[in-house]
């Protein structure tokens, strides 16, 4: 194995007095042994910003566990664990216990009296190296670019003395650890807000403003009680759905317009960063348009609560995984309120089928009654809402920017230290 000193890295701009710079593969030796014998049942995986967690306790988030678990690689306590395919993102941590991951994972165990694996977990956490190893990044997606191991381990690092390596990390472990329950209180108040953002809005859309209202049965077992002089009506009864559409026929191949997937619509009605698109060379589903005053509601993928209310159509074209809701005899502000509400999203998702992507056929949803109040207090509703939510919106944003600060911070005290 060679260890020569090897030339000072770009992404580093100074070196201490009695530190070294040595490849990857003079501090930290790759483990390569495969679970053939399955001696290890205990599945780990990487989170960004996490680290190493067990596989059980990450959720319905990322890929799913290997129906073959002899293929999987051993992992040893305190190993560097690192996700080679999102690796210029952070995904990277020190496991705390013996396991076993995927094979996109690359393993290192720190070199006994050469390397402290706390101090080289923090050098993989800093962003500058993470650049750089993504410049050595293949793939076809910008986050999701492999990085081998060959190219990994003959990367220049910086090699402090073993004592200053110990003393940084348990420097930084101390100093993070307050960071991170900072971040995590931060993280709580915002679930906090977005829970009672979420009552708010099934409380007023379901049971109106005034707290002393009388209530009669809805005769809708998932809607419950609601108040007299409130109706309930199928949405197909006071919308018209998907009223226009682009065809194959009609449609010049050279018009351009910017298209509205799935996903570029999050669940508290934001339309998010948009492809623009000729329409000879725009997806299959790109098909629908909508009016302004529509509210759209994703069909597909439902669980990812896809909803808003349109505003500004000129120059969208929504994908046909939407359905766009004209409002008839409701206003457009209650019905996007309505579909807001946590007790329709619920039943939406109870009629939703597969397991992957569930969806709701659009006749289903169509055939999902609503609460609907007289048009002067749908008004009230709207404007209440508004107010709140706006409120509450600016107060996340305001936490969210926080936490950005305390990330950047992070960040900067962890270059700043290896």
């Amino acid at each position: 194995m060679t260890t020569a000193i090897v030339k000072k890295p770009e992404w580093i701009e100074k070196l201490p007095s009695g530190w070294a710079f040595l490849p990857v593969r003079a501090v930290l030796k790759e483990r390569k042994e495969k679970n053939t014998e399955l001696e290890e049942s205990n599945i780990l995986s990487v989170m960004k910003g996490i680290g190493v967690i067990r596989y059980e306790d990450k959720g319905n988030v990322g890929n799913k566990s290997s129906e073959r678990p002899e293929a999987y690689k051993i992992v040893r306590k305190n190993d560097l664990v690192l996700n080679s395919m999102n690796l210029s993102i952070g995904s990277v941590g020190i496991a705390r216990e013996d396991g076993v991951t995927s094979s996109v994972y690359i393993i290192y165990q720190a070199r006994p009296k050469v390397a402290d694996p706390d101090f080289y977990h923090y050098l993989f956490q800093t962003t500058s190296f993470q650049r750089h190893l993504a410049s050595y990044g293949r793939g076809i997606m910008e986050l999701r670019e492999a990085v081998k191991e060959r190219d990994i381990r003959n990367q220049p690092v910086v090699v402090p003395p073993l004592g200053t390596q110990k003393r940084i990390a348990d420097f930084l472990n101390e100093k993070t650890k307050i960071i991170n329950e900072l971040i995590e209180k931060k993280e709580r108040l915002i679930e906090l807000l977005r829970e009672k953002r979420a009552a708010l809005i099934t409380r007023a859309v379901t049971k109106g403003l005034d707290p002393n209202a009388k209530l009669k049965p809805s005769g809708i077992d998932w809607l419950g009680d609601i108040p007299e002089g409130w109706e309930v009506k199928k949405i197909k009864h006071i919308t018209s759905a998907n009223k226009k559409s682009l065809s194959e026929d009609s449609t010049d191949p050279d018009y351009e317009f910017d298209y509205v997937d799935i996903g570029n619509v999050n669940s508290e009605g934001e339309i998010l960063e948009l492809q623009n698109y000729f329409f000879a060379n725009a997806p299959a589903r790109a098909r629908r348009l909508a009016e302004n005053g529509d509210v759209i509601l994703s069909t597909v993928r439902t669980y990812l609560r896809s909803m808003a209310r349109i505003e500004n159509a000129r120059g969208l074209v929504f994908s046909t995984g939407f359905a766009i809701f004209h409002p008839t005899k409701i206003l457009a502000s209650q019905l996007y309120w309505s579909i807001q509400s946590e007790i329709f999203l619920a039943h939406v998702m109870a009629n939703s089928t597969g397991v992957n992507y569930p969806g709701i056929n659009e006749q289903k949803l169509s055939s999902i009654s609503l609460p609907i109040p007289s048009e002067q207090e749908q008004k009230q509703i709207a404007d209440f809402l508004d107010a709140e939510t706006t409120k509450i919106d600016k107060a996340v944003e305001l936490i969210e920017s926080q936490i950005e600060k305390l990330k950047e911070y992070r960040s900067s005290l962890i270059y700043s230290m290896v």
